[in-house]
């Protein structure tokens, strides 16, 4: 752990995703499980922060964190069975979820204490920030990461099925404490909506310094104060879009690392060129995901350039 650049922070869970009309096939994921093995994947030094079930899917998590390079040395253990998620893919690849988290041993994370010095950003999303009480572990340690100094790094990843409506109270309270918003057109329309709602360009006047959203086939883009950058989807043939946001997340993290611009003032110092080769590459590594089934991020072998 001494030597992680980044820390990973949320849950780990596994899919049942459709393999017929009565049949799942059990998949491992978690929007942050999936950023932290596509951190390690991809070659950087990276930390998961959460709970495990030590129950056999548990087991199975731990193993492929680590076999993606992850350090594990703050990630917890519980008896606590492990989260699960029943995918549900429509014909053009997209997947909604219906969650089994009651009582599960990632909403039962406790405070980690101090993050060493050479941990230069923390990231977190989806159910991590929602289901109490471990929500509140994260948020807490979300606002004291970005109290001293690191890169915060969000990706609300909206369940609109689990996610209550005061969320968006709640993101728009924890803006102040975050560096970079990474959304989904989808969560960029549900976090809009209502008295609570909130836009990008709302997000960067409460202090986020550059908002990356997924479009899709059509491809990434990144707000910031100064300027918008737009970069189109790789054309692929699409087995499933499952971790593909991801994806994009991890590998932006990594490019960030790659490039010595894990802190708030380099994000903000960013030219339009340089956001045009972090989103290309994250784009490329997504289109790797999107080709496979289930969450399945590239490893750094797979890509080339950026």
């Amino acid at each position: 752990m001494s030597e992680s650049r980044i820390v990973v922070c949320g849950e780990a869970l596994v899919d049942l995703v459709p393999t017929g009309e009565t049949t799942f096939a059990a998949h491992l994921g978690g929007g942050p499980f999936n950023v932290a093995i596509a951190l390690g994947r991809l070659g950087s030094r990276v930390a998961f922060c959460s709970r495990l079930s030590t129950d056999s899917f548990g087991e199975r998590l731990l193993a492929a964190l680590v076999a993606a390079g992850v350090d594990v040395s703050i990630t917890q253990r519980g008896p606590e069975p492990a989260t699960l998620a029943v995918a549900a893919v429509d014909p053009d690849g997209g997947a909604g979820y219906t969650f089994h988290a009651d009582g599960t041993a990632d909403r039962l994370v406790a405070d980690p204490g101090p993050l060493p010095a050479s941990a230069a950003a923390v990231s977190f999303g989806t159910l991590s920030l929602v289901f109490e009480p471990g929500a509140s572990v994260y948020t807490d340690l979300l606002r004291r990461s970005h109290g001293e100094g690191r890169l915060t790094i969000v990706d609300p990843n909206i369940r609109p099925d689990v996610f209550p409506a005061d969320y968006r109270r709640r993101f728009t309270e924890l803006l102040p404490s975050i560096d970079i918003v990474k959304v989904s057109d989808d969560d960029v329309q549900w976090l809009g909506r209502g008295v609570d709602g909130t836009t990008p360009a709302q997000w960067l006047d409460r202090g986020v310094a550059a908002v990356v959203t997924t479009h899709g086939a059509d491809g990434l883009s990144v707000r910031t104060r100064r300027f918008r950058v737009e970069v189109p989807g790789f054309r692929v043939p699409v087995a499933d879009t499952i971790g593909a946001g991801d994806t994009v997340h991890g590998a932006l993290l990594h490019w960030l690392d790659e490039h010595r611009a894990l802190d708030s003032d380099s994000v903000e110092g960013l030219g339009g060129g340089q956001w045009q080769d972090a989103l290309e590459f994250a784009a490329r590594a997504a289109a790797v995901t999107v080709s496979r089934p289930a969450a399945d991020p590239p490893w750094a072998s797979e890509l080339t350039g950026g």
